[in-house]
């Protein structure tokens, strides 16, 4: 999905579906930051879909760790730095008002790799800055499931339909007593002579408790707290002292 795959991201998931959740993240920084929020790291930031709304309000700055969707990101957000890096170990040698790591935190499995990549935006963060971190699942909350959805792109120049994308998503936890979580995608790619490809796509993702993201943010030097994010999702603030 994030390799071979990535220039069908967009079709997964649109960057217009998530204007709410960036105002919600502006919104939650504002809150958090001492004083004016101007600029933001966002680390594990994709296709550009957040970014693609938080740029009317903030100079950006993007990193992650795929080549080719830093490359489909330019396509939407072609004036903003970017960066290819690793969260953990990620180190511009700068800092800036806010660091924010969407859904990407969720390939974090392991403690050591949250606390690395809390560790980074710490690192990143002038003292009073802030970092909104949003996984899809914690612990106490987790619940199996399943999704769907998809689109169309444009058509082609002799009017024929252009390339489209469906998916089935299975979030499953084959095994409780470990950090980690699974999702299978399956997704059907449609290309503009008509012809489809059957892909399978394997994700595996960390599940953590409530107290365990307070605590590791509370260890690394943050003030920490837990809030309500867009779709009643929980998202962890951390404030840099």
């Amino acid at each position: 999905m994030y390799g071979e795959l990535a220039p069908w991201f967009h079709l997964l998931t649109p960057p217009e579906d998530y204007a709410g959740d960036a105002k919600s993240v502006l919104d939650l920084l504002r809150g958090h930051v001492d004083g004016r929020v101007e600029t933001l790291l966002e680390l594990g930031s994709g296709g550009g879909n957040t970014a693609s709304h938080l740029r009317r309000d903030l100079h950006l700055t993007l990193s992650d760790l795929s080549p080719q969707m830093l490359e489909l990101s330019r396509t939407i957000n072609p004036d903003i730095d970017h960066i290819c890096g690793d969260m953990r170990t990620l180190r511009l040698g700068r800092t800036f008002d806010a660091v924010l790591i969407h859904d990407a935190v969720c390939y974090m499995t392991t403690e050591s790799d949250l606390r690395a990549a809390m560790a980074t935006c710490f690192a990143h963060l002038r003292p009073g800055g802030a970092v909104v971190l949003e996984p899809d699942h914690v612990r106490e909350t987790f619940q199996p499931g399943t999704d769907h959805g998809g689109g169309d792109g444009p058509d082609t120049p002799d009017g024929l339909p252009g390339r489209g994308l469906r998916y089935l998503e299975w979030t499953t936890d084959p095994d409780p007593s470990d950090t980690t979580y699974r999702v299978d995608y399956a997704l059907l790619l449609r290309e503009p002579d008509g012809s489809v490809l059957v892909r399978h796509d394997r994700h595996i993702e960390g599940l953590f408790s409530t107290k365990t993201w307070l605590d590791l943010l509370g260890d690394i030097g943050f003030r920490p707290s837990a809030r309500e994010g867009s779709e009643g999702r929980l998202v962890f603030v951390g404030q840099r002292k």
